[in-house]
């Protein structure tokens, strides 16, 4: 049955692709068979970003036997983060679920995901591939390094903050935009709002089509884009702090040096030639340098937020209430 673009459903599995077109079909296939046996209403959108195979074709021709497949196509290929954006920006399930493309996550955990997440009440569901089958040195290596690193710079702990199968709530998610290779951590991102998160075991295979997208240029873009989570998660809303600790490191030392220097020249001394010399007015210049850009860090906060009048926090659902019992703890609290 086909769904109005207006209509809201249970759950919509979002899926970024490029250069899948052995794996499309039996993905597509797959997540029918699974979903079609469970009670929500559901939608695929898998994205296809840019691909240079026959990856568009292949989607536009399993739209008539899965009405449930909805796909979008970006014109190029804007990497895997701008894709999930896509995703869901178009998504209407209340709760979207993302995977990877390439048949590595497994559609049956989908029902896993869901259930963690109605048991235990939990913004995001994360998948943990205990057992992985990618390739050591490329694959594993790097992400046992990131999966060490990211506790430590944005105090979420997950043992797998690599795995593509996650479960969002959509309210959670309705001020999260993410670009260069941040869909990995989503979850950091929407802990800073409080968000619960949870993990739970899923199943990883081994990929049987195409060739990996993981390289050592992802890795250092994903360090890249780590380091620039740090800063947003402990200095977004107070740069000042960030530039100023620095600058004044620099620039204390400096203006001690330069009084020094000042004392030896009114004794008669020259310093003229001194290193000393040079490294005080180096010192005094960055740190007046990276006050200022502190300064201009707290103007441009302010004028992201003031005039469009953006709050710094964010609201939840409160707890449900049982309303057919109001009326009977009414007489309780009257006797």
């Amino acid at each position: 049955m086909k769904h109005d673009d207006d209509m809201t459903l249970d759950l919509s599995i979002v899926v970024p692709v490029f250069n899948e077109e052995q794996n499309v079909p039996l993905l597509v296939a797959q997540v029918a068979k699974e979903m079609r046996a469970q009670p929500h209403s559901w939608e695929l959108v898998v994205v296809d970003d840019g691909s240079r195979d026959g990856t568009a074709a292949g989607l536009a021709a399993l739209v008539g036997d899965y009405p449930e497949l909805r796909p979008l196509y970006l014109r190029r290929n804007y990497g895997q983060s701008a894709a999930m954006q896509a995703g869901f920006d178009h998504a209407r399930g209340n709760v979207l679920v993302t995977m990877d493309g390439d048949l590595q996550n497994d559609p049956k955990d989908i029902a896993k995901l869901l259930a963690e997440m109605e048991a235990t009440g939990a913004d995001v569901v994360s998948g943990w591939r205990r057992q992985r089958q990618d390739a050591a040195l490329k694959t594993n290596l790097p992400s046992r390094i990131a999966n060490w690193l990211l506790p430590r710079v944005t105090g979420v702990t997950l043992h797998d903050s690599g795995c593509s199968l996650k479960a969002y709530t959509r309210e959670v998610l309705a001020d999260v935009r993410i670009y260069g290779e941040m869909h990995r951590f989503i979850p950091a991102l929407v802990a800073q709002t409080g968000a619960k998160i949870v993990e739970v075991e899923v199943t990883h295979h081994a990929r049987q089509f195409g060739v990996s997208k993981y390289g050592l240029d992802k890795s250092i873009r994903v360090a890249l884009d780590m380091l620039q989570l740090y800063f947003f998660r402990r200095f977004l809303h107070r740069p000042l702090h960030a530039f100023g600790y620095v600058g004044l490191l620099s620039l204390v030392p400096g203006m001690l040096l330069g009084m020094y220097l000042t004392l030896l020249k009114l004794s008669g001394d020259d310093i003229g030639g001194r290193p000393l010399l040079l490294l005080s007015v180096l010192l005094i210049v960055m740190g007046v340098q990276l006050l200022a850009m502190g300064v201009l860090g707290e103007l441009l906060v302010r004028i992201y937020h003031e005039p469009g009048g953006r709050r710094q926090y964010t609201l939840k659902n409160g707890p449900k209430v049982d309303t057919k019992a109001g009326p009977q703890r009414a007489r309780h609290a009257k006797a």
